[in-house]
């Protein structure tokens, strides 16, 4: 497989026998894990760096500023990997938490769009704040448009791995939101076209829990209001007439500092990589498990399964077997779970 090498050995480098090399970082996870789409699994060097400000915390090394390159290298990370301007990126924690803020500042009355099949973090905030949510499959989205004042759907599904139209929405006519939480990482993306993107840290970005960041097009910006602003949203720490900041920082969340240590090892490598190739190699292994099953091949890092025989370190969702390859995984990985579903 591109950017692997197979498991090692102990060698003196501190490495257990499951660490596994992968398109140029060490992972210490043993084989069979395909449970990236809940939790990703961080490459070693990411774990020392939250490890090393856990520590520098715990002797009173550190302050709140000594944070704030580590935030500004894992924005960048994620404007790079959505292909949106990186002033155009605010933090936040939660993509539920930055989608609410979109949908409290739309028109009364406003007819929102959605995939029936989607994550309740992309559908809830819209229901809970009282807006006429429609519902329609997947594949209908795109011929619905008409009529509403937003479409908000996932790139990725993160039951079964389908994919959104994106040249459809693209034409649509219609302000689109896009959650990109299960494809950011392993699927090519370039998406400042559109209205508003938001995503999470911990899945296959591979960073801690805590993250999420929310990318505004540029002459969308001030449509927003701030209703979180806060002092790491003008940088101020005392007053009640301040400057908000010029760009999308002003959305930003008082940010969760070690989540983001750890975020600006993941993605700034991440960006880095062709993510044509960590896509190819994702689907490759994906595809590969599905016709050793005699099932056709779906295109995604994601595999869904109508089985009731389980898999250890998968997932379940909406009743289905979720089985989800990122860069780490290897064929190994393929024939562990075709002898588990024999």
């Amino acid at each position: 497989m591109p950017g692997f090498a197979s498991r090692s050995t102990h060698d003196g480098s501190g490495r257990s026998p499951s660490s596994r090399e992968a398109f140029g970082k060490w992972f210490d996870v043993a084989p069979g894990y395909l449970n990236t789409a809940s939790i990703g699994v961080p490459p070693v060097d990411a774990v020392s760096a939250v490890r090393d400000a856990l520590e520098r915390w715990q002797r009173g090394e550190d302050r709140p500023s000594s944070f704030e390159p580590a935030i500004a290298t894992a924005r960048a990370g994620f404007a790079a990997l959505a292909g949106v301007p990186v002033e155009s990126v605010a933090c936040g924690t939660t993509v539920s938490q930055l989608i609410g803020s979109i949908a409290a500042t739309l028109r009364p009355g406003a007819r929102v769009l959605v995939a029936a099949e989607d994550f309740t973090s992309v559908t809830l905030p819209f229901v809970a704040q009282g807006f006429d949510v429609t519902a329609v499959p997947l594949t209908e989205l795109v011929s619905a448009v008409d009529g509403h004042d937003l479409v908000a759907v996932s790139v990725v599904q993160s039951a079964d791995g389908r994919i959104a139209d994106l040249d459809g929405l693209r034409a649509c006519g219609v302000p689109v939101l896009l959650d990109v939480s299960q494809a950011l990482g392993w699927y090519p993306l370039s998406l400042g076209w559109a209205d508003f993107v938001v995503g999470v840290a911990y899945k296959w970005l591979m960073a801690p829990r805590g993250v999420a960041w929310l990318a505004v097009r540029p002459d969308r910006l001030d449509d927003i209001v701030p209703v979180a602003a806060n002092w790491f949203s003008t940088n101020e720490n005392y007053g009640v007439v301040l400057p908000m900041a010029p760009d999308a920082r002003r959305l930003d969340l008082s940010p969760t500092w070690f989540a983001h240590t750890g975020a600006a090892v993941t993605l700034p490598w991440l960006a880095s990589l062709d993510m044509k190739e960590v896509r190819d190699h994702c689907v490759g292994l994906a595809d590969s498990l599905l016709a050793g099953l005699g099932l056709p091949p779906k295109g995604s890092a994601i595999v869904s399964l109508e089985t009731k025989r389980e898999v250890p370190r998968a997932s379940l969702r909406a009743g289905r077997l979720r089985l989800a390859f990122h860069l780490f995984n290897t064929a190994e990985d393929v024939d562990l779970v075709l002898e588990a579903l024999a």
